[in-house]
């Protein structure tokens, strides 16, 4: 029987605070690299509490989604190994948390920072994926979606 191909799911944050958005710089088979704080849908995990988890993981801020920003999909090349990823990310907005400094950057994590969007604009030779700068400018045109569209069965969550 032939194996079925899956992409690999992911969630990310789409953090604004005083026109700066939250991203983490980590490390890479590409070197360092820029990210929205972003990570894998876990198994019996809801995609919305899928990236407050990450999010917290990633920056040690709580946070609570309250919008869709849009479901995007890429394929990426790893550089040492040449094998090709398809993504299939979902991006939210939300409300930002409080810092929770007890807690410790997640594994390949070196930093959080706020960049401006002209910010982020110039730096793309350092984004680890294109969805960084499309999330973003699809968050500044305004596109928001109820949570409700992102139906979780009860059984999962």
């Amino acid at each position: 029987m032939k194996s079925r191909w899956k992409p690999s799911v992911t969630v990310a944050a789409v953090v604004e605070h005083n026109g700066r958005f939250l991203l983490v710089e980590e490390h890479t088979p590409e070197g360092l690299r820029l990210n929205n704080p972003a990570g894998h849908l876990e198994s019996g995990e809801s995609l919305v509490d899928a990236c407050a988890r990450e999010t917290l993981e990633e920056t040690t801020y709580r946070f609570t989604p309250t919008a869709l920003v849009g479901i995007y999909q890429a394929q990426l090349r790893n550089a040492s190994t040449q094998e090709t990823t398809t993504y299939l990310r979902f991006a939210f907005c939300g409300d930002l948390g409080a810092l929770q400094p007890q807690r410790k950057l997640d594994r390949g994590i070196v930093r959080t920072l706020w960049m401006t969007p002209d910010e982020i604009r110039a730096s793309t030779a350092r984004h680890r994926s294109p969805l960084l700068l499309r999330c973003v400018e699809d968050y500044l045109a305004g596109r928001r979606y109820p949570l409700d569209l992102v139906y979780t069965a009860p059984e999962i969550s």
